[in-house]
């Protein structure tokens, strides 16, 4: 029995892969890894796929220096920038995407934290949200306290997103004006005010293996649930803007894996899935159970529709998991 099949049966019977297994896994021959791959997430999940969407409820004018961001202020990106969007235009939004059949949405805002007065404001977005629809209730506001966390809690969020982007030991290479650390706080700020916590990286950076690995490592030991796997989009004006694209086969090793270390895990595929010519289609087949769907927040995703003929075609069914 090769040491694919040996671990993925003993991943079904509860057994956590370690990093080393986790590295021979990554190593391993694509084809084989996927399959088994597909299977654990058969057995873990079975066709539920978690299908959300966002929107960038304030844009640009970020405070933050992470190297392959376009709304950083440290770089010229010529992105629209624009303060909090106004109650009404974020639930018109809300309301379309629940009616195509999207489970989870989310407003995002740029920018290190959002102040007392912005969380305020957003809490009447979410409230408004939760008194106009059923569509479960994610927010991605940056490096939030504790205190903030209780006041989206009961405003009607249930979900905060944090990537963790990359490894520690990469993370001083993409960001300096926030730490590996700030982030982590931040998910157990977020964990003990009641809210599950969706986090994951970036692919593409000029990380390694390693790293990849590492980093789902530690969202393994935080207990987190929802993992998005990000495709860097390199943009014009960042310092990755000459970053070599990742390639499709790359994604589905690193899904594959993720699976192996994330058995029962939501593995999302996120920003960038539009860079790959099947939109996702193999990844699907990798191990991934879970998508963002639509408009990325300054860079082009897949329509609602044509994810939902993709999750038809490949036997899935948009209903959660959890």
């Amino acid at each position: 029995m090769s040491i694919i099949q040996q671990l993925k049966l003993a991943v079904t019977h509860g057994y956590q892969v370690t990093r080393e297994e986790a590295l021979s896994l990554y190593s391993a021959p694509l084809e084989q890894l996927c399959t088994a791959a597909d299977e654990l997430r058969q057995h873990f999940c079975g066709n539920a796929f978690d299908l959300c969407t966002i929107i960038n409820g304030k844009s640009g004018r970020c405070s933050e220096n992470c190297k392959y961001c376009a709304q950083s202020s440290h770089y010229c990106t010529e992105i629209e920038e624009y303060a909090l969007l106004d109650s009404e235009c974020i639930v018109k939004e809300a309301r379309y995407n629940e009616s195509k059949g999207v489970l989870r949405y989310s407003i995002v805002t740029s920018g290190r934290n959002l102040s007392n007065a912005e969380l305020d404001i957003i809490c009447e977005s979410y409230r408004a949200l939760r008194d106009s629809c059923t569509i479960l209730l994610c927010a991605s506001h940056g490096l939030l306290s504790f205190e903030q966390f209780q006041q989206l809690k009961a405003a009607g969020v249930r979900r905060y997103h944090n990537n963790l982007e990359t490894s520690r030991r990469f993370f001083p290479q993409i960001c300096t004006t926030h730490t590996y650390d700030d982030k982590l706080r931040t998910i157990k700020n977020a964990l003990a005010a009641g809210l599950e916590v969706c986090s994951g990286g970036i692919m593409g950076l000029g990380e390694t293996a390693e790293d990849r690995i590492d980093m789902a490592l530690d969202l393994r030991s935080l207990g987190i649930k929802s993992v998005p796997v990000n495709l860097l989009n390199p943009i014009k004006g960042t310092p990755l803007e000459n970053a070599v694209r990742i390639t499709g086969e790359e994604v589905r090793r690193i899904t594959a894996t993720y699976r192996f270390i994330l058995p029962d895990a939501n593995i999302r595929l996120a920003g960038g899935r539009g860079l790959l010519a099947d939109k996702g289609r193999a990844v699907f087949q990798s191990g991934a159970n879970a998508a963002i769907s639509g408009d990325m927040l300054t860079t082009a995703g897949i329509s609602i529709s044509d994810d939902i003929n993709i999750l038809k075609e490949l036997g899935f069914e948009a209903k959660l998991y959890e």
